[in-house]
């Protein structure tokens, strides 16, 4: 298979062979990060995003997420909640300070780092995958407390989806029983990582002080009188602590050794292993993939953040120490690579719609090759539309600078432009090509939602197209019997939020039903279908005959279609309206409707008519005898299941394990930790609903709880008639 490469002309090749770079730009591409800030909700990722903009001079002022002040966190909703919805961009520009004895890969070079700040709860997902798909490089955040927890595994997936490289901040060092060891542990087990400490907290809980750097065998002590932050003393390491920092180097060596040659080598050799060498080992490493530096600290209290953002630029990639990007030609499906390069042609991804009250729909994308500016076309090769750049800006969370060109690395947001949804490939229109787009997770709940109003019918369906081309895991439709309008979502705070947004954002007044549970059907048994269409009504008639031979597949398979007809009773040109009839009858099941998942289905056997054939008649044909196989293949219901993880005192342990157990619960372990119970569960959804009030009353507010999508699973057949009595009085 042969690797076309995107650049047009020989000359091309040479300039990009010499430099990359455009003259205009303000930081090369080696000296730009485009970076992440992923983890559990509550971790602390906007706390770390407004320290880092303090420190690197984008703010005078440091806002803090319980009062509602911080730049990232921009929505009305976001501060008063106090949790990150929507992943917010913001720019800034770091410099390494000169310190005595201590050795930076880049020190007193200035710096662009783009920043995402990322959602953490599970309801808003998709804000994470999409950022991580356009993103160089993340930093995982940790809470030093409860170290990996659920939504930590999903990011870090995620993040290993995309080939992602990381730091790991271990946050919160100042809370009672902050365990720096126990955090690093739990990334070896639970995540797989191969993450060892370059910075070590000095000191823990009330005592942290400032962090050791394990690699120049310093210490970094924070000014007490500076409740800022921004002063710090380098010192040799405290008598105590030099046996720590001692082995933590030899354990780092010996890590990056058995993964890297240079190290490998000197280590063999009895070289001394000089911070420059380590250094340069683990930044090759970390891009790499294989090695994950961690570093410990507290934003809060503003402990760590300058060293952490050193780390940033010593360790996590540019766009150029990336592999090129890799898409495909839209008509060949020949593979393509998109080396990152001011002087190719231009290609970008775009990765997220947003309507901003204030400009219009807004388009963020990232750009791969090339430039564009201001006057520009781009193609998109999905809709073969072309449309012209009328304005482009660069976001500073809620603030919009206009900007005359973006470059090859950036991260910017085109306004007013039509027909593109989240994963398009916006590109140069003689060089069509396809990048591929992220993937996002089907919705799990969903409700019933009406105008209050005849006024508000216009506007909520405007509403609620708007939203649902902004956020990929939000979906509407009308229900076929009821005519009633449904959105479906993450969770029930995913909705929530939508509704508010609706009334504040678009003034829509709206009721909403009961969420209801996005149950799935599947068969359990291979069963054969028929299905006819014959009608003859004077004329010209409809005849279509498919047979099909459906059985149950692996869970998560989704649907596998496979055409075994021969000898052409079929005939080829009806194959594909066969096809779509399958696909469609999947999408509604014959115990309650719901759709159909994990099914293999064989096409084999029919008969046509020279007449009256025709795709329609074997599309409808195709119909019956999917719902004739699933009658016979012994249907049974599917619910989802969500892993839940617990964090309770001890004392509450009992009563909480017994809710669970009441609501059809499985607990699956249950860690003691600093006189905490942290109980890991998997339980129905359905069960679920207002379950963090039930909580708050049992453990008098004491406990805490989250919650991710896990699996599908049967329902028991004690229920199956309940919830199907229920849709049907709906």
């Amino acid at each position: 298979m042969v690797t076309i490469m995107a650049t047009a002309t020989m000359e091309q090749k040479k300039a990009a062979a010499k430099n990359p770079n455009s003259p205009n730009r303000k930081f090369p591409l080696e000296r730009t990060r485009n970076i992440g800030i992923a983890a559990h909700i509550d971790a602390g990722k906007t706390t770390i995003t407004e320290r880092v903009l303090f420190y690197t001079g984008m703010i005078h002022k440091m806002g803090e997420v319980h009062e509602g002040t911080t730049v990232t966190d921009w929505m009305e909703q976001e501060r008063e909640r106090g949790i990150t919805i929507t992943s917010a961009a913001t720019t800034c520009s770091w410099s390494q300070k000169k310190e005595e004895g201590v050795y930076k890969i880049f020190e007193g070079v200035k710096q662009r780092i783009n920043i995402i700040d990322t959602p953490g709860h599970v309801d808003f997902t998709a804000e994470v995958e999409r950022s991580l798909r356009v993103l160089d490089g993340a930093i995982a955040v940790f809470d030093g407390v409860a170290g990996v927890q659920p939504q930590s595994e999903t990011v870090w997936r995620q993040a290993t989806k995309y080939n992602v490289p990381r730091l790991a901040f271990i946050n919160k060092m100042d809370r009672v029983g902050a365990d720096f060891e126990m955090s690093v542990e739990s990334i070896h087990k639970k995540l797989g990582a191969n993450a060892w400490p370059v910075l070590l907290p000095l000191g823990r809980e009330g005592q942290l002080r400032g962090q050791l750097d394990v690699i120049n065998k310093k210490a970094i002590i924070y000014s007490e009188d500076d409740q800022l932050g921004s002063t710090y003393e380098v010192t040799d390491v405290p008598n105590e602590y030099v046996d720590a920092v001692e082995k933590a180097r030899n354990d780092l060596i010996h890590e990056v050794s058995n993964i890297d040659d240079e190290i490998a080598e000197a280590v063999l050799e009895e070289r001394e292993v000089t911070p420059e060498l380590l250094k340069a080992a683990i930044r090759r490493q970390t891009i790499a993939n294989k090695f994950v530096p961690v570093i410990g600290g507290s934003a809060l209290k503003n402990i760590g953040i300058q060293y952490l953002v050193d780390a940033v630029v010593d360790y996590l990639p540019s766009p150029l120490d990336i592999p090129p990007a890799k898409g495909q030609d839209p008509d060949t499906g020949e593979p393509i690579e998109v080396p990152t390069d001011d002087n190719g042609l231009f290609c970008s991804l775009a990765f997220k719609l947003w309507s901003d009250p204030f400009v219009g729909k807004l388009v963020f994308f990232r750009v791969y090759s090339g430039t564009l500016s201001k006057g520009d076309t781009v193609y998109n090769p999905r809709t073969n539309k072309r449309e012209r750049i009328s304005r482009l800006i660069q976001i500073q969370a809620d603030k919009r600078e206009d900007v005359e060109t973006c470059y090859s690395g950036d991260i910017a947001a085109i306004v007013g432009i039509k027909n593109i949804t989240t994963g398009d490939t916006l590109c140069d229109e003689d060089h069509p090509i396809l990048l591929e787009p992220p993937s996002f997770p089907d919705p799990v709940i969903s409700m019933a939602i009406e105008p209050k109003t005849k006024l508000d019918q216009e506007k909520m369906a405007t509403a609620l197209q708007r939203l649902s081309e902004e956020d990929p895991t939000f979906r509407v439709y009308t229900h076929e019997d009821t005519g009633q309008t449904i959105i479906a979502g993450m969770g029930e705070l995913h909705l929530e939020i939508i509704r508010d947004r609706m009334f504040r954002e678009f003034k829509v007044d709206a009721n909403a039903g009961k969420p209801q549970i996005a149950y799935r059907e599947t068969i359990t048994t291979g069963a054969h279908g028929v299905g006819k269409l014959i009608k003859q009504s004077g004329g010209r008639g409809q005849y279509g005959h498919v047979e099909v031979d459906v059985r149950p597949a692996e869970r998560s398979k989704g649907l596998v279609v496979e055409n075994k007809i021969v000898g052409g009773i079929i005939p080829r040109e009806y194959i594909p309206a066969v096809k779509k009839g399958i696909q469609e009858a999947v999408l509604n099941g014959v115990l309650g409707g719901y759709p159909v998942v994990d099914v293999e289905v064989d096409i084999v056997y029919g008969s046509f008519h020279e007449v009256d054939s025709s795709e329609l008649a074997f599309k409808m044909a195709a119909i019956f005898a999917m719902k004739d196989g699933f009658k016979q293949g012994k249907p049974i219901l599917l619910e989802p299941i969500m892993k839940v993880e617990n964090i309770t005192p001890e004392e509450y342990q009992g009563d909480i394990c017994g809710d669970l157990s009441r609501r059809r619960g499985t607990i699956n372990s249950i860690e003691s930790r600093s006189g905490l119970a942290i109980i890991h569960a998997e339980v129905p959804l359905a069960e679920l609903f207002g379950y963090a009030t039930a909580i708050r009353s049992l453990s008098k507010g004491r406990s805490s709880y989250s919650m991710e999508p896990s699996h599908f699973q049967p329902v028991p057949a004690n229920l199956v008639a309940a919830i199907l009595d229920q849709k049907e009085a709906k």
